[in-house]
């Protein structure tokens, strides 16, 4: 901000001059007359006001006021220098004028409240996408089979399944056709839990199927729903996505650039606790939807997955990352008709 008018009533105030070449500080005073700041004392010297620059007023802070060729005055007599610019006409900042005002620090709390909301919502999924598929699929297996094995050390347990069942689901699940140009890799991994019905896609392809999951479900074609809904999620990268936009840039820092372990460390609580978007579960459920018509099985499978699912304490973990709402349920029987 600069001086604009003239002060012939304020009184000179005391200051520091630095030269802006040496180290030399020279004591002045400084007054306005006729349009011009004139210093006395260890040095004469004179400038059009509109040639000088002032800093914002700080409370903590000398006033600085700097010249056009990096000369510089530094102010500590801030009552006496508010008083000369007051009377040459000077107005703070509007920064300044938001920090003296009560209307305006609630202005910019609460603009920087929504700042920060807007990015959380739109600008940290955009990131975190971009870090997802920019992941190497090295990291992305590294990812996924550390966190596999610390569950299997707290959470899962061998699946009582029989061998044969378990291979005549996957051989089921492979005949079918993929939505889209390429079908992401990926293995069904069957797995006994503490928790009860589950199921999830890890980063790195293995669709973890738990052996409560497969009771709960009324045939063979509803686990086929789940696995293409979970093949869905698969495919979007969204449980990579979460894990970067819920640490943040940290973790996506972290994968980018190869430490992994850092990361994993932290996962199986999210996971345990995730809690996909109603967009992304609308993704997932539109690629089964697709899935299960491109290989004619009726959608009603896919909606008795979450009318059973229903039925069960909302506690249950898979509830709690994939909610069965009543308004999820007809939208796949609209998808039906």
């Amino acid at each position: 901000m600069t001086l604009d008018h003239d002060a012939p009533g304020a009184a000179p105030v005391p200051a520091r001059y630095f030269d802006g070449q040496t180290s030399r500080l020279y004591h002045v005073t400084l007054s306005v007359r006729d349009g011009m700041a004139v210093l006395a004392g260890d040095i004469e010297r004179s400038c059009p006001l509109d040639e000088l620059h002032v800093s914002e007023r700080s409370s903590h802070a000398v006033r600085k006021v700097s010249f056009a060729d990096g000369a510089y005055l530094e102010i500590a007599d801030q009552a006496a220098f508010n008083s000369l610019l007051h009377d040459t006409g000077h107005r703070d900042g509007w920064v300044v004028r938001l920090q003296q005002s009560w209307r305006g620090a609630l202005l910019a709390t609460v603009a920087t409240i929504v700042a920060l909301w807007l990015s959380y919502q739109y600008l940290l999924p955009l990131a975190a996408k971009g870090i997802a598929y920019a992941l190497p699929q090295s990291v992305e297996r590294q990812l996924g089979q550390g966190v596999l094995d610390m569950l299997d050390r707290h959470v899962f347990a061998p699946s009582q399944l029989d061998g044969a069942r378990q291979q005549a689901l996957r051989a089921q699940f492979a005949r079918l056709a993929t939505p889209g140009d390429s079908t992401p890799a990926h293995r069904i991994v069957f797995r006994k839990s503490k928790i009860g019905p589950n199921a999830f896609a890890l980063p790195s392809g293995d669709i973890v199927l738990t052996d409560e999951m497969i009771e709960l479900l009324p045939d063979d074609q509803a686990i086929m729903g789940v696995l293409a809904h979970e093949l869905g999620h698969l495919q979007q990268r969204h449980l990579t996505r979460r894990i970067i936009q819920t640490s943040a840039v940290g973790a996506g820092a972290a994968l980018l650039f190869g430490d992994v372990s850092t990361v994993v460390a932290t996962l199986p609580p999210l996971l345990l606790d995730l809690k996909y978007s109603r967009d992304v579960e609308r993704d997932a459920d539109d690629y089964a939807i697709a899935m299960l018509r491109q290989n004619g099985i009726p959608l009603e499978h896919l909606a008795q997955v979450f009318v059973a699912l229903g039925k069960l304490d909302h506690g249950t973990p898979y509830l709690s990352s994939h909610p069965a709402s009543a308004e999820r349920v007809e939208r796949i029987r609209a998808a039906q008709r």
